[in-house]
């Protein structure tokens, strides 16, 4: 997933589900470590790969 990630979203704005409520949203800065990093609005959130269901592009 990691490699997906950064091969077809570095740099793009998307919207992260992990289940139930979570739904995160921002620009792809990161992808390394089982961690992904968004940023919006210059705030970072980092959310672990392994929790991720669904990645889609805005």
């Amino acid at each position: 997933m990691q490699s997906f990630i950064v091969e077809h979203y570095l740099q793009k704005n998307v919207d992260v589900y992990c289940g139930g409520p979570d739904t995160f949203q921002g620009i792809v800065e990161a992808c390394a470590d089982g961690v992904l990093t968004l940023r919006k609005e210059d705030k970072y959130t980092h959310i672990a790969i392994d929790k991720i269901i669904a990645i889609w592009e805005k």
